[in-house]
């Protein structure tokens, strides 16, 4: 498929589609638009911004513009569930989009709102609802909402929704859905949890990847910078200043810590914004929309918020603090480098995440460039990827991007003596104050639930 008029949807859909100016579908929906127009259970396998959205969304709405029926009171013929309310109301906005010129009612329901609009809307019945999965299953309890009318049931960012502790729930909704439904599940990755949830699931599904679970997006530059863990907030406010920065998306693994790198680059005068879960719905949407529009080029995140960031133009990637679990590094740099572009993902690596990278770099089989701007280094580390000669090439394309048969290199040694200055000089007075937070931090082994 080269345009999307050859799938044949309803002639409403294909003129939205025009004035969205889409005209070629990517890999991800033309495997998947016609697999869902005739009535097939999908699994996809589809790294962030590959347009997975769409390749739901749109044969979804060519199945109910094609089988209009009456509404049924507190019930939906279409459920869409996503881990996070930012990335639910973008699905939202989706469909509205793409089914402008339909006569279709749907509604939002998340957390951090008003139950009482949410159960308004769901009164009269809508063809397509959008939730997160701890409001839908309130509003089911409540009786505001029965499920018993489901024809499609779509889960997406299935590993993000075991990440963040909603599989109990999803088994709960689940078993309230009628068995005679169609099924759609997409996920970046599949652990062994979402794999078994997939085979309770799905009916003879087809299974639909465009890239390696484990690879990461082609086109994102990747380098890793060794840092002395107290020398962190300087060197990022470096990075940001000799980088040509767009949009900067900056990861850290907490709330309090992404509250304070905030504070930070505030401080050395670069504007900045954090999201994560401490924020009320209200607060992110105003930031994000922020982010978006180009008011604030730089948002600092945790993995949990961050998950819902569908932003185009976002040039640069940094994560501040490496995550301990190696597919959430795929997530995170999967945010740049989207629609086409090209991107950067820059990693600040201390002492103590080097095992951290070691993981990532087995699970994405290639050894990454590093730069050691510690004050005072240590000797230096040769670093390999296990087994790496044994494992496919990186990029799904048949080429490896690994150096010599033991992906083995020296780091590269880059010192800068008025950057460790200036480190030194710019967290010396509040150093004491550190301490005890930095201890906390290196004995986090887990994601927080509410991050």
């Amino acid at each position: 498929m080269t345009d999307f008029h050859d799938f044949r949807l309803n002639d409403a859909i294909t003129r939205a589609l025009k004035e969205e100016k889409y005209s070629t579908p990517t890999p991800i929906q033309t495997q998947t638009i016609p697999t869902v127009m005739s009535g097939r259970d999908v699994i996809g396998i589809a790294q962030t911004g590959t347009g997975k959205t769409a390749a739901f969304a749109l044969p979804i709405l060519h199945r109910l513009a094609g089988n209009p029926r009456a509404l049924e009171h507190k019930t939906c013929r279409v459920l869409v569930l996503s881990p996070t309310r930012e990335l639910s109301g973008q699905i939202l906005d989706s469909f509205r989009a793409y089914g402008r010129h339909l006569r279709i009612k749907s509604a939002l329901v998340i957390g951090g709102v008003p139950m009482g609009a949410q159960v308004r809307a769901l009164l009269p019945g809508l063809d397509i609802l959008v939730a997160t999965p701890g409001r839908l299953l309130d509003l089911v309890k409540s009786n505001a909402l029965r499920l018993g009318g489901v024809e499609c049931f779509v889960l997406d960012e299935a590993d993000r929704m075991l990440d963040m502790g909603f599989i109990n729930d999803i088994r709960k909704i689940v078993a309230k859905l009628p068995a005679n439904r169609q099924t759609l599940m997409f996920s970046a990755t599949m652990p062994r949890a979402i794999a078994d949830l997939a085979a309770q699931m799905l009916r003879d599904p087809v299974e639909v990847a465009v890239t390696p679970g484990a690879s990461t997006v082609e086109r994102v530059e990747q380098r890793i910078i060794r840092v002395d863990r107290a020398a962190k907030p300087a060197i990022l406010v470096d990075v940001l200043r000799r980088e040509a920065v767009e949009r900067a998306l900056i990861f850290t693994r907490t709330k309090h810590g992404a509250d304070k790198v905030v504070r930070r680059l505030v401080q050395a005068g670069i504007a900045a914004e954090a999201i994560h879960g401490n924020k009320s719905q209200g607060q992110r949407e105003r930031v994000l929309a922020a982010f978006r529009n180009g008011k604030v080029r730089t948002l600092v995140a945790t993995d949990i918020a961050a998950r819902g960031i569908d932003v185009d133009g976002i040039s640069h990637v940094v994560n501040f603090d490496l995550p301990n679990v190696p597919e959430t590094y795929v997530h995170r740099i999967g945010r740049t480098a989207r629609a086409g572009a090209a991107g950067i993902a820059i990693s600040l690596c201390d002492a103590e995440e080097m095992a951290f990278l070691r993981d990532i770099e087995k699970l994405i089989r290639m050894s990454l460039p590093m730069i050691d701007r510690r004050s005072q280094p240590q000797r230096t580390e040769t670093r390999s990827v296990a087994n790496a000669s044994d494992r496919p090439a990186a990029n799904g394309h048949g080429r490896s991007r690994r150096r010599g048969n033991g992906a083995s290199k020296q780091p590269h040694h880059e010192q800068s003596r008025e950057t460790g200055i200036a480190s030194v000089a710019f967290l010396r007075r509040d150093a004491a104050a550190d301490r005890g937070t930095a201890q906390r931090e290196r004995r986090w082994t887990g994601h927080s639930k509410g991050s």
